[in-house]
């Protein structure tokens, strides 16, 4: 921790700390997009519960099942067939902005669904299960950016 002797001390520290705070914020955003970035890659091939406004995942068809087994997809792993879908997830950070996406063109249809199949969100409920490990990281990183002055790295952050 560490002390000021005047506000005037403490508003220089603070004035200083912009790089520092630019550097922070950066790596607490990294921090939280590869955390949400992992969880949504853990959501494909299994049932999902459901979280907020979205509902748990229907089961496939078994049409669909005996789609899978007929190419030798694994079974009842929803979204998962090659760990195509599953690897086009990845993460980005510039600046104060975090993206946490697909480049995979499907991927918009199981989030929304369409009219032959239901949805199977995976982004934002990936972001909902770790909002308060997400809170967390950036409140501590924060924090120890302008009061101790220093970057807070992953094995701090438990990650």
């Amino acid at each position: 921790m560490r002390n000021f002797e005047s506000m005037a001390a403490l508003a220089a520290h603070l004035a200083g700390a912009t790089g520092l705070m630019r550097a922070v914020e950066h790596s607490a955003l990294e921090h939280c997009a590869r955390l949400v970035e992992e969880a949504a890659k853990e959501e494909i091939g299994t049932y999902q519960t459901a979280i907020g406004p979205f509902d748990a995942w229907a089961p496939l068809a078994d049409s669909t099942e005996a789609a899978k087994a007929s190419a030798g997809y694994p079974a009842d792993a929803p979204l998962l067939a090659t760990g195509a879908l599953r690897n086009s997830i990845g993460h980005e950070v510039e600046g104060s902005t975090a993206i946490i996406g697909s480049t995979d063109e499907k991927m918009i249809y199981h989030e929304l669904g369409t009219s032959k199949m239901p949805p199977r969100p995976v982004m934002v409920p990936a972001l909902l299960r770790n909002k308060e490990k997400i809170l967390e990281i950036l409140g501590e990183a924060t924090f120890e950016g302008i009061v101790a002055g220093q970057i807070v790295g992953s094995e701090r952050l438990k990650l």
